[in-house]
Parts: C-alpha cells; sequence; structure tokens
C-alpha cells in the first residue's frame, strides 16, 4: 500500500513568495475541479470559484491582502502569486465554512502534487475584492488561495512544549518556520484524558 497522500500532506506548507512564472488556466481549472469534487454538506454544492491568472489583475488583488499577520508582513511585488482561486458562496449556512475548507484543502493538495505552492487568506478588504472582481452582493467572498511556484521553502517545527508559542516566524536567513503541536499532545485515545 502507497502512502503519497500521506506523504504530499506531510510535505505541504504555506507558500508567501512566488517565483514570477505563469500557471496556466488549465492547471486552475484542475485545481478548482478537485474543489469541486470534495465533500458538501447535504450535498449543496454552495461554493463557486473565481479564477485568475490575469496579468493586468494579478497586482490589484495582491494590494488588498495580508499574507503574514503574526509577523506583519507581505512579500514583494516581485514575489507577488502568479494565480488566485478565490472562493464566494451564494448566501451562507452554518455548514458553508466546512465545505470550504474541505474544497481548499483539496485544491492546496493538487497544486502542490503539480508544484505549485499556496496560501489560504482570510485577510482581505472584502469590498474592494468584490468590485475588483465584479462578485455580486448576494455572494459572500470566503477565501483568497494565492498560487504560484514557490520561491521560499518554510519549515515547520515540533513544538517542545505544549505551551510553547505557535506563531510562525522567521530566522535570520528569512526562512519562515511554523510550530506545531507534537502529535502526542492532541491525540487521545478512547476518551478525553
Amino acid at each position: 500500500m502507497s502512502d503519497e497522500v500521506y506523504q504530499i500532506i506531510m510535505k505541504r506548507r504555506t507558500i508567501r513568495k512566488f517565483k514570477q512564472e505563469k500557471i496556466s488556466h488549465d492547471l486552475l481549472k484542475k485545481f478548482v475541479n478537485a474543489g469541486r469534487v470534495a465533500p458538501s454538506a447535504a450535498n449543496l454544492q454552495p461554493l463557486r470559484y473565481i479564477i485568475t491568472n490575469k496579468e493586468e489583475l494579478l497586482p490589484k488583488l495582491f494590494s488588498l491582502i495580508k499574507f503574514a499577520g503574526y509577523i506583519d508582513w507581505n512579500p514583494s511585488r516581485e514575489e507577488m502569486p502568479r494565480a488566485y482561486i478565490v472562493i464566494i458562496s451564494e448566501g451562507e449556512d452554518e455548514n458553508t465554512r466546512y465545505d470550504v475548507g474541505l474544497a481548499a484543502e483539496n485544491i492546496i493538495l493538487t497544486a502542490l502534487e503539480e508544484g505549485v505552492g499556496s496560501c489560504c487568506i482570510r485577510a482581505f478588504e472584502e469590498d474592494k475584492v468584490r468590485k475588483l472582481l465584479n462578485i455580486p452582493h448576494n455572494y459572500t467572498v470566503q477565501m483568497i488561495i494565492a498560487m504560484g511556484y514557490p520561491a521560499e521553502d518554510p519549515v515547520y517545527e515540533e513544538l517542545k512544549d505544549k505551551n510553547d508559542s505557535i506563531k510562525y516566524w522567521k530566522d535570520s536567513n528569512g526562512v519562515l518556520h511554523v510550530p506545531k503541536r507534537q502529535l502526542e499532545d492532541i491525540i487521545y485515545k478512547d476518551k478525553y484524558k
């Protein structure tokens, strides 16, 4: 039995610095297709996707996004994403956010398999994004997935103590470090404690 999916999941890191190499429209459609078949509560399928790799839109959308809140940092324009997938929904109920998460994970794992990095973003100027992309007011902008070929190689660190900070940070070489809780600190057998 192969553990290819597990290895892809373990390899996945959020990418915030991108090579300035175009991502094809066909690849973006493939990523959305993977999101489209994700589980959906009651199979309602409320999500819609706007994909763009259009040169004149990329810097405009880039300027409306906040990339790394813990370290108050954004990539430079020379490192900006080369495409975006914007997930929207008509209306919103309590299950929509789960659908968004499931679809987004399918999208980012399919992208990673193609060598494309991604950053799931919830910090953006929604009204301006809505206007820029001509999104009707009866739709909610749920998430923006920034995409591109990685120009960085973030690492994850096992927290040494379960009370240590989970905030990511950059070292003196500019490498992003992302603390992760240890498996033993988050898993229980048969019952909680």
